[in-house]
């Protein structure tokens, strides 16, 4: 097994051994029971302290490990995630609450990272550049050194390896810090692959932890590059924490991406989209679809067949029955979504579906004739809500999508994928799908958003992954040395 509870029962991984946190212990809970399965250590920050002193010495001798042996460990790491997948699958369904199709696309995009990550050691690390002087002058390519990152609890797998992965590969040393509500699926797993697959005692550190734990790492003087993926709120904070720390902060934010459904588009098809956008893993996603502008000649046809598509859709306990819906990770956060998803009725939206919960487990919701200025419209819901708005040209629907302090992805239906491409051009997203929903990853393909969604692409894709995880040096050689005036 490889996650065998005996090897992490009450630790955390410092050091490149199971030891038990400074912080004591946290309940690992299934959100569709809350039943416990387990326990792990909580670290705390001496915890981050001296991972961070060890990071930075193993670290120096993994930046000078051959690359194909770096390459060698990323690979040995793709095929234990495809080796381990009916295991690590069952965690996400339990801890995360994770329906199968999700817990599975996880590992696969898990696999993935790893064998795209494996291409980067061998790659090109800088270019030769002209010099006024007799010289040979070169921008070179190096490990940024020590990476933090710090990952939420929606899709702790693909957030917390899209990170990790490149980071070691790039020759960097990497402190995991995973959500402590699902440490193990985001945390024990990660920390169980690179063991087994190779990769040499403390190069990887997992600590679970509260704000404390994020806050010692990022003022450790040995941590150069921070990696966060999490809400915005949280995300301006560690910004602003790195920055007075003149600390690189990647950060992967918030986001309330709009559908725009246009009227040339197949209205079934848009539903199916739709759907999809906003209530796959319950709406706990940062791409979900939040807000669906759909063409005034549509708008009709497609509120009822959405509310009759969302009222059909079964919502239940993942590991126990087929559904479509799982629970939401606890009730801070159902409390959060019924809250935004009740003062947007209260300020005129009309219920269409759901609007509903039961324990955690939130019925699909479908909101028609959402108001602009409503919670349902605004904010990021994070949960299975489909706020509907019409609209009547395309201006006015570049302006509603583009109303919105997120700008993370954008999905746009029509039969004409070019006036759907020229559309997209006047909306500020980092992401953009014609004839799709907001929701998709791909390893090779560069993920970020704009605005208050983040700070660009810092994920995925060679260049991206380059950028983020390493830093650059002028180096110049020359046959003789020069003379200078004095």
């Amino acid at each position: 097994m490889l996650l065998d509870e005996s090897t992490w029962r009450d630790r955390i991984f410092l050091g490149g051994t199971w030891v038990p946190g400074g912080g004591g212990v946290i309940e690992v809970v299934e959100p569709a029971t809350g039943g416990v399965l387990g326990q792990i250590g909580r670290a705390d920050g001496a915890d981050a302290a001296r991972a961070a002193e060890q990071a930075a010495e193993a670290q120096r001798q993994w930046a000078a490990t051959p690359h194909p042996q770096r390459s060698a460990v990323l690979r040995k790491a793709a095929q234990l995630w495809t080796q381990y997948a009916e295991e690590i699958s069952w965690w996400n369904i339990r801890e995360v609450g994770a329906i199968p199709g999700i817990a599975g696309f996880a590992v696969h995009v898990a696999e993935q990272e790893c064998y795209e990550a494996a291409a980067l050691p061998g790659r090109p690390y800088g270019e030769l550049l002209s010099s006024e002087e007799p010289r040979l002058s070169m921008a070179r390519r190096g490990p940024a050194g020590v990476v933090a990152v710090i990952s939420p609890f929606n899709v702790p797998i693909i957030l917390g390896i899209r990170s990790v992965a490149p980071a070691l590969a790039l020759g960097n040393a990497v402190i995991l810090k995973p959500d402590p509500r699902t440490a193990v699926t985001g945390g024990v797993t990660m920390a169980r692959i690179f063991e087994e697959a190779g990769l040499p005692p403390g190069v990887l550190q997992m600590l679970p932890g509260g704000a404390d734990v994020g806050e010692a790492l990022i003022e450790h003087p040995a941590v150069r590059v921070i990696s966060f993926t999490g809400s915005t709120a949280v995300g301006r904070r560690i910004g602003e924490l790195a920055g007075r720390h003149l600390k690189r902060a990647h950060l992967e934010l918030g986001g309330n991406s709009a559908m725009i459904v246009l009227d040339d588009a197949d209205v079934d098809e848009a539903v199916n989209l739709a759907a999809f956008g906003s209530f796959f893993h319950q709406g706990q996603i940062c791409m979900t679809t939040g807000r669906h502008l759909v063409h005034e000649r549509l708008y009709d046809d497609f509120v009822e067949r959405l509310a009759a598509k969302a009222g059909a859709l079964p919502v239940g306990d993942p590991a126990r029955s087929e559904v479509a819906l799982g629970p939401l990770i606890d009730a801070a956060q159902r409390d959060k979504v019924h809250s935004i998803v009740t003062a947007s009725i209260g300020a005129g939206a009309k219920t269409a579906a759901g609007a509903s919960y039961d324990g955690l487990f939130y019925a699909a919701t479908v909101l028609a004739d959402v108001p602009a200025g409503s919670p349902a419209f605004a904010q990021e819901i994070f949960g299975p809500v489909a706020p509907v708005v019409r609209f009547s040209d395309a201006a006015e629907a570049a302006r509603l999508a583009a109303d919105s302090e997120y700008g993370l992805s954008l999905g746009i239906v029509t039969k004409d994928v070019m006036k759907g491409l020229a559309l997209a051009d006047t909306i500020p997203t980092g992401i953009v799908h014609i004839n799709d929903q907001t929701v998709a990853d791909e390893a090779n393909s560069p993920f970020g958003g704009v605005l208050a969604s983040g700070t660009g692409a810092r994920f995925g894709g060679a260049a991206a992954n380059v950028e983020a995880f390493t830093e650059t040096r002028w180096v110049t050689m020359r046959g003789a040395t020069p003379t200078y005036p004095f």
